[in-house]
């Protein structure tokens, strides 16, 4: 009989990071709201014009699959389908010419599009 090892995923493999800037705006909203408890829920679904898109929500708790990534206070979730596509990634906060948002550094994409809002592997 043939045994075959396997080699587990490690977590630091899937790890998300969370930039400073990021943080710092995340702290700033949701001042403004009131809800220092909030989270950013960070989703990765089927669409765009590159294959899959990024999405961003506020959560106010963390569902049974979810990994839960921290910086300075915030808490980002985000579910263990999503982390498949995301490990590795930061989420970032950008302020350019054409308007500020946030962004994902995805080293697993192959490609985007020019808004940065989707992604192929």
């Amino acid at each position: 009989m043939d045994v075959f090892a396997t080699e587990a995923i490690k977590p630091e493999d899937r790890a998300v990071t969370i930039s400073a800037a990021a943080a710092k705006r995340l702290h700033e909203i949701f001042d403004a709201e009131g809800r220092p408890d909030l989270m950013l829920r960070v989703t990765v679904s089927g669409g765009g014009c590159s294959g899959f898109q990024y999405g961003f929500d506020f959560a106010e708790g963390e569902n049974s699959d979810d990994s839960i990534f921290e910086r300075d206070g915030i808490k980002v979730v985000i579910d263990d389908t999503s982390l498949d596509y995301l490990a590795g990634s930061e989420i970032d906060f950008v302020t350019e010419m054409v308007g500020s948002a946030f962004q994902v550094n995805n080293p697993n994409a192959t490609s985007g599009c020019g808004c940065g809002a989707s992604f192929s592997m």
